[in-house]
């Protein structure tokens, strides 16, 4: 089982913008980064809302598209700092 089943088509955008978001509001000085979750999960919920319309649905393809796009953060973190330890070697 994939992703693809569980997330709708019109939605995939809304991951990779929160991804984007996120990167800007971890170079926030203001932004604290056990708030970054929460921003973008009310983003990714009423991003979706609006697309989708207001339902459940929509709130969990919100749910769902920020758990994408701060997995895919962490990913991309863990990635860079494995190949840095390996350069050290």
């Amino acid at each position: 089982m994939n992703f693809t089943e569980f997330l709708q088509e019109n939605v995939y955008i809304v991951s990779v913008v929160l991804f984007i978001i996120g990167i800007f509001l971890k170079q926030t000085p203001k932004v604290k980064n056990w708030a970054i979750p929460y921003i973008l999960s009310l983003l990714g919920i009423i991003a979706c809302n609006l697309i989708l319309g207001f339902s459940i649905n929509s709130t969990l393809q919100g749910i769902l598209t920020t758990g994408v796009a701060v997995y895919a953060y962490q990913l991309y973190k863990e990635g860079k700092i494995c190949i840095n330890c390996s350069k050290e070697k």
